[in-house]
């Protein structure tokens, strides 16, 4: 049966599942290809794991959902091997890098993400606009979409004055994606601490910054006003949950092809190999090879190789494998660094050095404390699976602490006075969490009465990741190396220093329950480190990340972009990129907004494109030929 849409869409997460989802809503046939599975044919396990907000962590290791990705930090191998959560070998394999869980299901990673949902700072999409010269990138534009995308269920009030055509905070109040708060404090029934650890916030962030006030507007991170006056203060964070259960892409397509089925297919278990091209260089199709688990990537990779299969595309293809698997991908289809692709055989199509180059992410490092007691009352009796009085509490009455993140407060601010946005976000975590390294979920089973302070530092200077392949061979994963600090184009270290400057932050928030007894111990970094270089160090050894972006970037050809601003590859046609990689830096603070936001746009752009052109019916390529 031939496969064929006026839209082929690789890829079903945040950018690829809101593009094809609302394409389809506007009369567009649309099929979908993605890797993986839907979650929910997996069993009533996994689908505990992708549902419940507590769960997240158990969801990045669910070997029904996971993709295992290692990473290198440094090219240095001596410093790589300092950070503990390094691998050589994982399952019997080569790993030789830092596990980054990535996702091979419906949804993409918004499967198994921490559900925060925090809007980008007004800067970000300013600078992009004056870089491509593209108003409607412009932050005030850009804002239209996030309404458009959001149905915000924590701020009851003003959308009492919606109703009556106001709204200060331009929150979206009709959009697919829910947005709620956590479940009321009560669900922390270790009430005082989170009133000493409020309380010891505000106090810190007054003294370090000398702010007259912390408004409760400020509470919330995505109020227009918060956002657009850059400031600092304590903060909650929305989640995308309804009812307390996981919502994202998987839902927004399944629902719309409830709505749309002929118009929207979902075609799982498909891994893209290559784009298919006429001898103009516009993008016909996509071929794939069907089958179950077939990247090796997956914790238990199929042994066969896959049926390969084609599906065609009327008026383009939508790339949306995310920051490793779209350059990925497109590589592989003769697109990139000429003398990349000739390493490993492959005729170059179009000769775009940027594929894969610009990798940046986030820098994470964690202060993780022990308590004095064993168990905070909130997770007594918690096992974090299907069979505790806690989960029968969530699944009867959507309350308790499952319904949350586990994210007990967090704090937006500067890491110095002269940065011109918030680049620090500071979250308490009732768990203990060094890192991403295989197993790591099990220390959040057995230790239940940990305090766990995680830094974020956004707006990271690197920009010299790289994403390169390993082979030619699209079942393979390829290279990925963010050079880290040092290996770093951030000559003068402001990166490092900033991370520093939060571990002293949150250390000052610990204080006083140190001095109260309620903290046996910090585990880490220790008492021990102490000093700026000492703490330097630990940062350059420990710290991690979960927000890959930026590999096929907007801008100029000439100067390393991969995209127009209108998301269209150079140098081809009917081709297209929307995910985390178009990005020319990172926004925000979390990106899965801002991803969502692309996705709109890009639906908004190509649609309109569409009213104006004219479809394109090329003839099937020839057949492949495989060794």
């Amino acid at each position: 049966m031939r496969l064929e849409a006026e839209y082929v869409v690789v890829g079903s997460g945040a950018g690829g599942g809101t593009v094809a989802a609302r394409l389809a809503e506007r009369g567009h046939t649309v099929l979908v290809l993605e890797a993986g599975a839907d979650p929910e044919t997996a069993g009533p396990d996994t689908f505990a794991d992708y549902q419940v907000p507590a769960f997240h962590p158990f969801a990045t290791e669910n070997a029904d959902m996971r993709w295992d990705f290692f990473v290198r930090h440094y090219a240095n191998d001596t410093q790589q091997q300092r950070d503990p959560k390094y691998q050589r070998t994982f399952n019997g394999r080569d790993a030789d890098g830092v596990f980054y869980p990535r996702v091979g299901a419906l949804g993409g990673c918004a499967a198994h993400n921490a559900l925060i949902f925090v809007y980008p700072h007004d800067a970000d999409w300013n600078e992009l606009a004056d870089l491509t010269g593209d108003p409607t990138w412009r932050s005030d534009r850009m804002r239209t979409y996030f309404e458009l995308i959001e149905n915000c269920h924590h701020r009851p009030w003003d959308r009492t004055l919606k109703a009556l055509g106001l709204n200060p905070s331009r929150h979206g109040w009709d959009g697919w994606l829910q947005t709620e708060r956590m479940v009321p404090d009560a669900a922390f029934r270790d009430r005082n601490l989170r009133t000493v650890l409020l309380d010891s916030a505000r106090a810190a962030l007054k003294s370090k910054f000398r702010l007259a006030k912390l408004s409760d507007d400020e509470g919330d991170p995505n109020d227009w006003r918060v956002i657009r006056d850059d400031t600092m203060g304590v903060r909650y964070t929305p989640m995308t949950t309804k009812d307390h259960v996981r919502v994202g892409p998987r839902e927004r397509l399944l629902e719309v092809q409830k709505t749309r089925r002929d118009r929207l297919t979902i075609h799982t278990g498909a891994l893209a190999t290559r784009v298919l091209f006429d001898d103009r260089h516009r993008a016909v199709g996509v071929e794939f090879l069907e089958g179950d688990r077939l990247y090796r990537a997956h914790p238990r990779p199929g042994a066969g190789p896959g049926t390969v299969r084609q599906a065609f595309a009327t008026r383009e293809v939508i790339l949306a494998g995310g920051a490793f698997n779209t350059p990925q991908l497109l590589m592989l289809s003769g697109i990139g660094d000429r003398q990349q692709l000739t390493r490993h055989g492959i005729a170059t199509r179009v000769d775009l050095p940027g594929v894969g180059k610009n990798l940046q992410d986030r820098y994470e490092v964690a202060v993780v404390n022990r308590m004095s007691f064993d168990t905070w009352d909130a997770l007594r009796g918690a096992t974090f699976t299907r069979h505790d009085p806690i989960y029968r509490e969530w699944e009867q009455n959507r309350s308790g602490v499952y319904g949350t993140n586990g994210v007990l407060l967090s704090i937006v601010m500067r890491s110095g006075l002269d940065r011109p946005t918030p680049d620090l976000f500071c979250y308490a975590l009732l768990a203990k969490f060094t890192g991403y390294a295989p197993g790591y979920s099990e220390d959040i089973r057995r230790h239940l009465n940990y305090l766990t302070w995680v830094v974020l530092k956004g707006h990271t200077n690197n920009t010299s990741g790289e994403v390169t392949l390993r082979s030619a061979d699209p079942r393979d994963t390829p290279n990925v190396n963010f050079r880290y600090f040092d290996e770093s184009n951030d000559a003068a270290g402001r990166d490092a220093e900033a991370v520093v400057e939060g571990v002293k932050f949150v250390r000052t928030l610990t204080a006083g329950l140190k001095r109260e007894g309620l903290i046996a111990a910090e585990e880490m970094p220790g008492d021990a480190i102490q000093t700026d270089e000492q703490i330097k160090t630990f940062v350059r050894d420990n710290a991690w990340g979960h927000h890959a972006s930026c590999t096929c970037p907007i801008g100029a050809r000439d100067r390393g972009g991969v995209l127009s601003s209108d998301f269209k590859v150079h140098g081809t046609s009917g081709l297209r990129v929307v995910d985390a990689s178009v990005f020319p830096r990172i926004p925000g603070l979390f990106i899965i907004s801002a991803v969502y936001m692309a996705g709109e746009k890009a639906a908004d752009v190509i649609d309109a494109e569409a009213r104006g052109g004219t479809p394109n019916k090329p003839p099937p390529p020839p057949p492949p030929s495989y060794p």
